[in-house]
Parts: C-alpha cells; structure tokens; sequence
C-alpha cells in the first residue's frame, strides 16, 4: 500500500494530506478508498455579498455515492450545484477556488469553460421531479438534441438505454408519446433521472430526490442510486441520516458554509472525530 505521505505518492492523495483529508487511509487496515472522480479546493461561494461556502476541500471518489448532510442553511446545495456551475444562471454569485474534474484535470470553474459543457458532464436531479412539458421520449432525448444527435436510431438506442438505467423501461415503453406529467411522482423522478443519464454524465447530482416523494417511491429511488454508482459518481444532498446511512459510501458533514468532517459512512456515523458531527448526527444539535 502506498503510503500517502511519501513522495512518491499520487500528487492528489498528497493534495489531500496536506489539507487534513486522507482519502486512502481512513482507519488503520482500511482498504484503499478509489481514486478520485472530482475534487473541490479551497472552494469559497459567495451570493453578492454574503459568503455561503468558505474554503470546502473535499475529495470525490469514482463511482461512489457521497452524502451531503448538515442543517439547513449550512451550504449543502449550494456546493453541489457548484459542480454543474448552476449559480452561473442568476447574476451577482461568485466562485473563488476550484473544482477539478479526473482523469482530464479539467477546472470546472475555469471561465474559458463551456458551463453547459459542464452540465453534460456533471449532471443534475433536483428535489421536485421536473419533467418537461414533452412526451417521455422527448423528455428522455433533450439533452441528446441539445448535444446534435438527429439521427433516430441513435436517440431510440439512447432513449431505451437511459430508461432501462432508471428502472422505468417496462412502465412506458408502451406509453413513450404520452406527456410526462401524466407519470406519477416517483416516476417523474425515474424520468428526470433517466434524462440526466442520457448525455452519458460522469457525475450525477442528487439535491434531496426523495423529499417530495411517498416511502414507496422514496425506497425505488434509494435502490436506483445504489445501482447507478456501477456507472456513474453520486453526490447527494439529504436531510435523512437513515438515507445518508443507507445509500452512501462516503459523507460529508456541513455546518455555516464549513466543511466539518468529511470520511467512510461508517465512520462519520459511528466514530466521528469532531464533537459537532456526533452532535448532529445524534440529534443533540440540528
């Protein structure tokens, strides 16, 4: 195992080190963590004048899920729509540090990059289900449109492939000219899911998809981000500790804009090294 303080260790495990975070040795014995899909650094947000993320650095590991938790008002959405340059819709926000994209060490914050680029790659599901007022199939290909597939073989191919990925295939494939709306809640967001998955995004941005739904629908979502990690890195913001518990590999606790403690689920819920984490995750404060 390398150790990551050596010289000879990856620049960004070294990276990290300095900065207090160890993303391959989190507990002695533990395996590895695997490498790094994205990493924030020395990230500061800024709304005008109000500073609402104050130097995040935290890694993201390939193809796992990492939980955002923290109450409300801490920063969570707010770093994560950083990753698909959302802020960049509304006039007067700010970024400050950076956020790299691996393996190609892409800054998503770079002004000389494209933001809509950006959100291909880095795609988004937002709290509420979302569908566009088009049929299914078109909910389905907007992206693919957006991105110059025309070609109809190409779009059915793509259209299938991203249902059949949100576990939403065999409810519409009889029903693909019908309008989304006419989905239920739960589907709506399978949909919007699907969606996201069709420009074939390296990450995937979950702003508390569960919120708005019933335990049943809640449950199918929960199966799906268990089973996307296999293709795709997961952020998730969510205000359920049995959620964060339940679907994620590695957590994040935010408090007033501050990265408090970041490491394994296991750990973070059951042998936290900051008091204000165990504070929270134990219902003493929050």
């Amino acid at each position: 195992m390398v150790n990551p303080m050596d010289s000879a260790a990856p620049p960004r495990t070294r990276s990290l080190m300095r900065d207090g975070i160890a993303p391959a040795l989190t507990r002695p014995g533990a395996e590895p963590a695997p490498p790094l899909k994205a990493e924030a650094r020395g990230l500061s947000f800024h709304y005008g004048t109000f500073q609402a993320l104050k130097d995040i650095t935290m890694p993201v590991h390939e193809n796992r899920v990492t939980a955002l938790i923290g109450p409300s008002g801490c920063g969570k959405s707010t770093l994560l729509r950083c990753f698909n340059r959302m802020h960049d819709l509304y006039p007067g926000n700010r970024y400050k540090g950076t956020i790299v994209l691996y393996p190609d060490n892409t800054d998503l914050l770079a002004r000389d990059v494209d933001p809509i680029e950006v959100r291909m790659r880095v795609s988004m599901v937002f709290q509420k289900p979302n569908p566009f007022p088009k049929s299914i199939y078109e909910n389905v290909a907007y992206g693919l449109r957006v991105r110059g597939v025309s070609r109809k073989n190409a779009l059915d191919e793509k259209v299938e492939d991203s249902l059949k990925a949100a576990a939403l295939w065999d409810e519409v494939k009889n029903r693909l000219n019908e309008v989304g709306s006419n989905l239920s809640g739960g589907q709506q967001q399978r949909l919007c899911i699907a969606r996201a998955l069709a420009t074939d995004p390296e990450i995937m941005l979950f702003d508390e998809p569960t919120s708005a739904l019933d335990p049943i629908a809640t449950a199918s979502i929960e199966e799906l981000v268990t089973e996307l990690k296999k293709r795709v890195t997961i952020l998730i913001v969510t205000h359920n500790m049995q959620q964060a518990a339940r679907v994620s590999d590695y957590t994040a606790y935010m408090y007033l804009g501050e990265l408090v403690e970041f490491g394994r689920t296991d750990e973070i819920f059951f042998k936290p090294r900051k008091k204000e984490t165990e504070d929270y995750i134990t219902g003493r404060f929050g």
